[in-house]
């Protein structure tokens, strides 16, 4: 680590500040490689490795070069950039490089370094661009590194045979044969073998700590449990907060949900930690086994699948997240793809709160000012469940499948959604939804696609209003105004063609 003018650097980004300091003043003063070498005595090979940030001259060096391009030596190594690089010079001030474990998306941090210093100009538009971007939308940090732990999953089909290894490891050595994980096992596991005590905190006496379902004290080794959740819910966050425990997880958040993210390393661990818990509590062969069965039916069954859920203690939206980690490797189920949404009973807004895609298929996206399709079994059951909640008073969580074909296309997805009470105090829903692409390979797994008379509603599907071409669509909530602009677009290039 370099310290300059009162501020830490890494010594790799001061060599590249420098480099790029260097090569700007060079190229404004009209020299080349070579006569800025010979006129302050180094050679041409030396010169390129300082302006790539390979390397960091000595001060009587620095002295040579700022008197071969007539400025002054404080000017030379200032930190400070021109105006069209200053995008790169924030990048590097950030934790971002260095935060960031670039490894884990292959990416070697000194390929990414030469890149800046080989293209400075065309990177830094390229950085402000994607600045711009996050600024108009307000991506916020934390959603950023969400977004590419989301990333990070799609690219391993979100499967972790590590994570999976350490589970396994885990159970064997602390869960009898035939035991079940429950709540007390985890809580005595907890304090003998990490001396780490389980409290409770009352949401009513302590109001604003309600959304929070559980605080870790790391000082105190005091795990803070919500009086208010469910036996589920505590199990999967001892279960996490043994993962955090087993697998050595240092850097962690220390709340459920976020309160703030400080670094990726955080989000990472979290996840790693919540991917443990889920492969303790819902065991993968016991899970294979199950799906096997279900899968070899010929007719669908939305209660079963239901009870197939509280068989294994789960929530709906662990489940399907357990599915995604053993689908892809233990059948063969890749294309697919996992979101959920959040809707305020009775009211026609839907919230897509969370997407992971595992191939790039066909799937609602975090499109904005648009309305997701209303035909989606994702929403319509959410209606649903608002109707029989007022009219039946009813409770309990609402499943529904249904094979959806996208409008002109060929492409057909089965898509399982659970829509349950989210937050039923404030009349707060969820859906979470599976989607698979229906293709021979699926097929060959679940046997009941191939009878036409398997109890799955088929519909043609889209986007969203606003790029679908069926107006008779009795769902439609806004005008196809996307689509009608992308038509006139056609239409003024078929024009232009016409023209002598």
């Amino acid at each position: 680590m370099i310290k300059v003018a009162n501020v830490s650097f890494p010594t790799d980004h001061i060599r590249l500040l420098f480099g790029l300091k260097l090569r700007q003043l060079r190229i404004d003063k009209g020299l080349s490689v070579s006569e800025l070498a010979q006129a302050s005595g180094m050679s041409v090979s030396y010169i390129t490795e300082i302006e790539k940030g390979r390397k960091y001259p000595k001060t009587d060096k620095i002295a040579a070069l700022a008197n071969a391009m007539q400025v002054d030596y404080d000017s030379l190594v200032s930190l400070k950039l021109s105006k069209k690089l200053e995008p790169i010079s924030d990048l590097l001030r950030s934790n971002f490089l260095t935060e960031i474990p670039l490894e884990l998306f292959g990416i070697d941090p000194a390929d990414l370094l030469e890149l800046l210093a080989e293209a400075p100009d065309k990177v830094s538009a390229m950085i402000r661009t994607f600045m711009d971007i996050a600024q108009s939308y307000n991506m916020s940090v934390e959603r950023l590194y969400l977004t590419m732990l989301r990333s990070y999953q799609e690219m391993y089909d979100n499967h972790f045979e590590d994570i999976e290894a350490a589970a396994g490891r885990f159970l064997t050595e602390f869960v009898p044969q035939g035991q079940e994980v429950t709540e007390s096992l985890l809580t005595n596991l907890l304090r003998l073998q990490y001396n780490i005590e389980i409290h409770q905190f009352d949401p009513a006496a302590q109001p604003e700590l309600a959304q929070l379902r559980s605080v870790f004290r790391p000082e105190s080794q005091v795990l803070h449990l919500n009086a208010n959740l469910t036996t589920n819910q505590k199990t999967f966050i001892l279960a996490r907060e043994l993962g955090f425990q087993y697998l050595s997880l240092k850097v962690r958040p220390c709340t459920y949900s976020w309160v703030e993210a400080e670094s990726f390393e955080q989000i990472l661990n979290n996840y790693k930690a919540s991917y443990f818990a889920g492969a303790i509590l819902i065991r993968r062969e016991q899970l294979v086994a199950r799906l096997e069965e279900f899968f070899r039916r010929d007719t669908w069954s939305s209660d079963d699948f239901l009870q197939l859920i509280a068989d294994f203690r789960s929530t709906p939206e662990r489940f399907f997240y357990r599915l995604s980690n053993i689908l892809p490797r233990d059948f063969g189920i890749d294309q697919l793809f996992f979101y959920r949404f959040n809707n305020t009973a009775g009211q026609n807004i839907f919230r897509l709160t969370k997407e992971m895609h595992l191939s790039r298929l066909q799937g609602p996206r975090g499109m904005v000012d648009e309305h997701h399709c209303r035909r989606w079994v994702a929403l319509t059951s959410l209606q649903e469940l608002a109707l029989l909640q007022q009219q039946k008073e009813f409770s309990g969580a609402l499943c529904r499948a249904q094979l959806s074909q996208y409008v002109d296309t060929d492409r057909t997805y089965l898509i399982i959604t659970v829509a349950h009470p989210y937050q039923p105090e404030v009349g707060q829903n969820m859906s979470v939804s599976m989607c698979f692409a229906v293709n021979d390979a699926l097929r060959s797994k679940m046997r009941f696609l191939n009878n036409p008379a398997n109890g799955i509603t088929h519909r043609i599907v889209n986007e969203a209003c606003e790029r679908c071409g069926l107006f008779d669509c009795r769902e439609r909530v806004a005008a196809p105004t996307v689509l009608q602009k992308r038509r006139q677009l056609e239409g003024m290039k078929r024009g232009m063609e016409l023209l002598k």
